[in-house]
């Protein structure tokens, strides 16, 4: 069982009743709730959740620890594994939606990491701007810059790394995988939403969580040395730390609506992730599965 879709759609809510109902625990996939100290901005759940609902792969990971999707998916299998022996149901919750697929399908074969290529990058990035850095990609990989933000460096970074240490682009490696045998057999079902009902879902949650100490958090994150930490250029967390360097973070409505405007974006992309999967679009109030 899997819970997707778009970011502020009432994913996690979803998962706690499934899982009230089916007696299962939820196994996040959520590529920013792995991270230790980074809370408000995520949505973690609830102390009140977790003691209510057991929960995996959050807070596993230190800020500037290096996570991929790879490294998730093997996590998350010796979880299935462990919740199974159990007797329980593990549901798999998250938006990111890639790591979900890496779980279902496996990954396609590219090389590791190469911290050198990593650095020569950042250090471009920091230069000239993410934009420069993915005027590159769009030239060598068309079909995987389509596919992602501009100020997206994580995912910039390891398209051209791939490109860079076997000559082909990283849509030709995942074409050739093609992602079309599943090692596990998934249920992916999603809550309901109009795009309106979306964006004011949003708006309401990234008022939520300023009001919950977004901004304090990011001040302690900032000067506990986390600011280069791949969470801080997420979505919200880059918004709050650029308001807090030029000195806006007290105008908290322009805040709040630049946070907001960036997530309309994201969820956009996700749900165009999401667009030719199977997902059964469940009602926001379902309790059971149909």
């Amino acid at each position: 069982m899997c819970v997707v879709g778009p970011t502020a759609s009432g994913k996690s809510a979803l998962a706690l009743r499934l899982a009230g109902e089916l007696g299962g625990e939820i196994v996040s996939a959520d590529s920013m709730q792995i991270y230790r100290g980074f809370d408000v901005g995520t949505g973690k759940p609830s102390a009140a959740e977790r003691a209510a609902v057991p929960h995996h792969l959050i807070d596993v990971a230190d800020p500037l620890e290096a996570w991929d999707a790879a490294r998730w998916a093997d996590e998350a299998v010796r979880s299935l594994g462990e919740i199974r022996a159990r007797g329980r149901v593990p549901i798999v919750c998250g938006g990111s939606f890639l790591w979900v697929r890496a779980l279902i399908y496996g990954l396609a074969e590219a090389p590791r990491g190469d911290d050198e290529l990593r650095a020569r990058h950042r250090a471009w990035a920091e230069r000239e701007g993410r934009p420069a850095l993915y005027a590159k990609l769009l030239e060598v990989d068309p079909q995987t810059a389509a596919r992602l933000s501009p100020n997206d460096f994580v995912r910039v970074s390891r398209a051209l790394e791939v490109h860079e240490l076997t000559g082909k682009p990283m849509s030709a490696v995942q074409a050739a995988h093609g992602f079309r045998a599943p090692r596990f057999a998934a249920r992916l079902v999603g809550v309901a939403r109009e795009r309106a009902e979306q964006d004011a879902l949003i708006a309401s949650r990234v008022r939520s969580m300023l009001a919950a100490g977004w901004v304090r958090e990011v001040e302690g994150l900032l000067a506990a040395g986390f600011g280069q930490a791949r969470v801080m250029s997420s979505v919200g967390y880059r918004q709050v730390a650029e308001a807090l360097a030029a000195g806006s973070v007290s105008d908290e409505a322009a805040l709040a609506e630049a946070i907001a405007r960036a997530t309309r974006v994201f969820a956009r992309r996700q749900r165009t992730w999401l667009r030719d999967q199977p997902v059964e679009w469940l009602p926001a109030d379902a309790t059971k599965l149909p």
